[in-house]
């Protein structure tokens, strides 16, 4: 066998563009198949519409429109109303992978990698050929560009097929994207459909205008008119940054001294804490920060952990609040009960992040199957992957038996209900590129749990409640049906008249009457008083009465006085 040389071998190694390594593993950005595809795609071109809007300061009013060309074809249509984009960057936002303006920047926004609609663009490119349409209008008195283009995915670089300008009179200002794409139209759980129902909850202030392939129009109105407040751009949190970071952040710092650095290049460092974290570090508050070897960066590490430093703050995330969540969840599902809680705000590697849950019980909703998840990160929902979402496995490891759900041990609860959770962060730690599933961060799957235990004691009130109201007009029944057969008694014992007989029976439901009006004031004071719910925590060993333990009240107390520092 001839043996080869390295220099031979050496002739075949050559770089990979980002493009073509996605046109090979599309399925990593959540286009592996073509139902998901189509949601997939509408879903990057919503997200930036949304985003785009919220940024401008504009109530976004989106247009969806899936059109079936052939049995397995199809054109998606999105249009917004948001400020447009200017001509010079149409291209590479929509044609030039991992290219956008949020990678770096430190704020609670949908998009965060900057592959989503430009990897909808190839994947259209792939399955038909065919050129992305892209209309944006910047201003009234201006005309629209319309560009057609493709990727080309050797070097990662758009290629504009036709550029021209038109009229646009539709809409003052706005963005219009069209692409023709391979997929396949069902309605269910992981649809279009669903995916734009879950948005409209948890965006109340969009409206969403969305015709479905079989030409029928739905509109999802905005439930509220004001905009969410603007997430603010913060620097990185000392206890987030890893020393690999931290070496790359000072030598392309502009700072002078190290003590300049740190209050410069991080939130929630002032002179004072900058001094300290020099002290713990052993190194001089001076010291010229690109002059530093790599023994002196990790020092510096090492003393960011001995210091306290306080929480980042929390005007960088966007929380729909639970108010509002539980308006968008009234909208869209039809139940008997709702409640909502949004958690104080908390911090895992340095990130700050806010946690909300929901829920809406009863209604049209099916009692015999698994409760239904809806998922949010930043506003989006996230429709695959529910199994290996840390969102999941805090629902399943909480006991649902105490709030009034069948639940068997380690799995998701049983009942006519819908469980909505929604993590907000400036950075959501998602398991993949398609941004589907959140990773099990202890931080992140407490605040879950306590959420899931704050919205379920409400939802335990409210159905032994329901419980007792039952069981209590059974009774009511059974003693009405008796209340003649006792007066009857008693008139033949002591020998009433028919008048008498009369008003013992009036007085024996006056005094019904009244007990009922009893119970009814102690539950309207007091809507958390169960004595039934309390039995059931005395018996069952595996009762979760949602009350934190002595650990998670002493964290709750400490990262709330951090917070308020």
């Amino acid at each position: 066998m001839e043996k080869k040389s390295a220099e031979e071998l050496a002739k075949k190694h050559r770089e990979i563009s980002i493009a073509e390594f996605f046109e090979k593993n599309r399925h990593l950005l959540g286009f592996d198949n073509p139902r998901r595809a189509l949601m997939t795609a509408v879903k990057e071109a919503v997200d930036n519409a949304l985003d785009a809007c919220e940024e401008a300061r504009i109530l976004p009013e989106i247009n969806v429109e899936l059109i079936q060309l052939s049995e397995t074809r199809f054109r998606m249509v999105v249009e917004d109303n948001g400020p447009g984009i200017i001509k010079a960057q149409i291209p590479k936002i929509f044609a030039k992978l991992l290219y956008g303006s949020k990678f770096h920047k430190l704020s609670a926004t949908r998009g965060q990698q900057g592959i989503g609609i430009s990897a909808a663009v190839l994947y259209g490119q792939l399955t038909t050929g065919k050129a992305a349409i892209i209309t944006s209008k910047t201003a009234k008195d201006k005309p629209a560009t319309k560009i057609k283009l493709k990727i080309n995915t050797t070097t990662n670089e758009p290629q504009i097929m036709e550029e021209t300008e038109e009229e646009w009179a539709v809409k003052e200002h706005g963005t219009r994207i069209e692409i023709d794409m391979d997929g396949s139209y069902n309605k269910g759980r992981q649809s279009v459909d669903e995916y734009l129902k879950e948005t409209a909850i948890v965006n109340p202030h969009c409206t969403i205008i969305y015709t479905n392939p079989e030409a029928n129009q739905i509109i999802f109105p905005r439930a509220a008119e004001e905009l969410p407040p603007e997430p603010k751009e913060i620097q990185p949190h000392p206890y987030g940054v890893e020393l690999g970071r931290l070496m790359k952040m000072l030598e392309s710092t502009a700072a002078v001294t190290l003590q300049q650095f740190l209050t410069t290049e991080f939130v929630r460092v002032g002179p004072g804490t900058a001094k300290e974290i020099c002290a713990n570090s052993a190194l001089l508050p001076n010291t010229k920060p690109k002059k530093m070897t790599r023994e002196m960066v990790e020092n510096l590490y090492n003393g960011i952990q001995k210091t306290k430093i306080i929480a980042p703050p929390t005007d960088c995330i966007s929380p729909i609040g639970a108010e509002l969540l539980e308006k968008g969840l009234r909208k869209e599902v039809n139940a008997e009960f709702y409640c909502a809680t949004t958690r104080p705000p908390s911090v895992y590697r340095g990130n700050p992040f806010i946690i909300e849950a929901s829920l809406a019980y009863g209604g049209e909703q099916e009692g015999d199957k698994t409760v239904r998840i809806m998922r949010f990160a930043n506003r989006v929902p996230l429709l695959y992957q529910q199994g290996a979402c840390a969102i999941t496995s805090s629902i399943q490891g909480t006991s649902w038996r105490s709030y009034g759900l069948q639940q068997s041990k380690s799995s998701l609860p049983v009942g006519p209900c819908i469980i909505v959770v929604h993590m907000t962060s400036v950075w959501v730690p998602f398991t993949s590129e398609s941004k589907e599933a959140l990773a099990n961060y202890n931080e992140i799957t407490k605040e879950i749990r306590l959420a899931l235990q704050e919205c379920g004691r409400k939802l335990a009130s409210f159905v032994n409640k329901k419980r007792r109201i039952k069981e209590e007009s059974k009774k009511r029944s059974y003693i009405e049906k008796y209340i003649p057969h006792v007066a009857e008694a008693l008139q033949e014992i002591i020998q009433l008249s028919d008048i008498d007989k009369k008003k013992v029976e009036d007085n024996l439901c006056e005094i019904l009457e009244h007990t009922r009006g009893e119970l009814e004031e102690i539950s309207v004071d007091n809507p958390d008083y169960d004595p039934e719910l309390a039995k059931i925590g005395r018996d069952d060993e595996d009762y979760d009465s949602g009350d934190e333990d002595e650990e998670d009240k002493k964290s709750e107390k400490d990262k709330q006085t951090t917070l308020d520092d």
